[in-house]
């Protein structure tokens, strides 16, 4: 007589001993993020979040999901995880403050292969950095391990935020007319986009040139790919605070061609002048090993500018210098012109 077997969960590839190590070993990093309305504890089901509405006349909530994309292989060929959850808050959080919203929490997504604690409390931890940059709790949260699905040395990641603006401060576009400024924020890098064409070049899913050293960089390649996307919030919020900001647009996948015409109205086009800020050498480092034309270079990468912020003339040396002193350094790149929501270079 054939006796059954017996199988147990971490038999299956799940372990759940793994994942509450995991809570354990993120849950101070996840309470440093903790803004006054939180009302919850790190482990709960949900996260608990008390509005403040007294602080607004007619608050709308705004919010925003996305990832990291393929920049995640490059962490995990390098076996270095801290920067990429930056990324994460990064990409969701700079989505929402282009409409003037407030960051106020933000939760993350986290799937993996095997469930390694150390090495999601090194995403983590880059994840509560990013919201505590931000200015946003890190509310909550999941991680899920999915043997079969994922392979046990790859992970995937996403993130939710949620932001607040009052209704007649939300930053629409609309006010934007031929003549006004454009300034460009400057990005630290590739910031999240772009990857899959970047490992095509110089990687072809080897990992054998990230340890290496080009004349162009200051870093390794490795180095140079892993830095993290910038967060704008801070200074773009007091920046709209202090003045009439018109038109804001996060220089993401579609690069500086794709974004900025989203924010322009019908009968607007926006003419930038490339010599107006000097391009970062890894975007000339890719455009030479690949060969690529400007034209596609400039809506694949940010090009070294990762924030458009459109204002009037008369306040565009006021909103720089209010952005040169929260840190940012700010290049005035182009203005705009009569048209129908079209990018032209000169």
């Amino acid at each position: 007589m054939n006796k059954s077997k017996k199988f147990t969960y971490k038999q299956a590839g799940v372990d759940i001993e793994a994942g509450a190590k995991a809570v354990e070993l993120m849950k101070e990093e996840v309470k440093s993020t903790f803004r006054p309305e939180v009302l919850t504890g790190v482990g709960d089901f949900g996260g608990f979040f008390c509005f403040n509405k007294d602080r607004y006349e007619e608050p709308v909530l705004v919010s925003g999901t996305d990832g990291v994309g393929t920049k995640l292989k490059i962490a995990q060929m390098m076996d270095r995880h801290d920067t990429v959850g930056i990324d994460l808050v990064a990409m969701c959080v700079d989505d929402i403050v282009v409409s003037g919203a407030e960051p106020l929490f933000f939760l993350d997504y986290i799937a993996t292969g095997k469930l390694i604690p150390e090495k999601i409390a090194q995403i983590v931890s880059g994840i509560a950095l990013g919201c505590k940059t931000a200015g946003c709790a890190l509310l909550g949260g999941e991680t899920a391990e999915h043997p079969g699905v994922i392979t046990p040395d790859d992970y995937d990641l996403a993130g939710f935020c949620v932001g607040v603006v009052d209704k007649n401060k939300i930053i629409d576009g609309l006010d934007i007319k031929e003549g006004d400024i454009i300034l460009g924020l400057a990005s630290s890098g590739l910031h999240s986009n772009g990857y899959s064409l970047v490992r095509k070049i110089f990687l072809n899913e080897k990992a054998s040139q990230l340890d290496k050293d080009f004349p162009e960089l200051d870093c390794t390649l490795g180095e140079e790919f892993l830095k993290p996307t910038k967060i704008y919030a801070p200074s773009i919020l007091k920046a709209t605070k202090l003045f009439d900001v018109k038109g804001i647009a996060h220089i993401t996948g579609g690069g500086i061609t794709e974004n900025v015409p989203r924010i322009l109205p019908e009968d607007c086009n926006a003419k930038i002048d490339l010599s107006s800020w000097d391009v970062p050498p890894i975007f000339k480092l890719i455009q030479k090993e690949a060969k690529i034309d400007d034209g596609e270079m400039l809506k694949t990468f940010n090009m070294g500018i990762g924030m458009a912020v459109i204002v009037s003339p008369e306040e565009a040396d006021l909103v720089e210098e209010s952005l040169n002193k929260e840190g940012e350094r700010v290049f005035r790149i182009g203005e705009v012109t009569p048209g129908e929501k079209e990018m032209t270079y000169v």
